[in-house]
């Protein structure tokens, strides 16, 4: 992963820059600013999860399906989520660290949005 420049303090520079995004964006910051009080751990533990998923480290132990069924979330805040990913990763990465983060999140995205649907869409029958 170094060769297309993801490595631990890339991973850093990426979650810092991303989340000081949502922090400040108009759609999602307030949605976060409600459920997180405390940025740092929140930080660290992303860097813990882009880490598992980038190279591979297996630091991330955790469940976030629970976590962002709470928060309402819908296909516009996913959709922002992912834009202003890819903004940072491009902003970040050469093109191919970049596709390949962005890749990831896209598949993130779509699984967290079938998981929200699923558990929160009353079933019928």
């Amino acid at each position: 992963m170094a060769a297309v420049g993801i490595d631990e303090a890339s991973i850093e520079t990426l979650v810092r820059t991303f989340y000081g995004k949502i922090m400040k964006d108009e759609v999602l910051g307030p949605i976060f600013g409600r459920a997180i009080t405390d940025w740092e751990p929140h930080l660290r533990k992303m860097m813990d999860f882009w880490s598992s998923i980038a190279l591979l480290t297996q630091r991330y132990d955790g469940r976030p399906m629970p976590v962002h069924i709470s928060l309402g979330l819908e296909p516009k805040h996913f959709e922002r989520w992912l834009g202003l990913f890819r903004e940072t990763a491009h902003e970040l990465f050469p093109p191919e660290g970049a596709n390949f983060l962005i890749g990831k999140a896209e598949n993130i995205a779509r699984s967290f949005q079938m998981g929200i649907q699923f558990f929160t869409v009353p079933k019928k029958g």
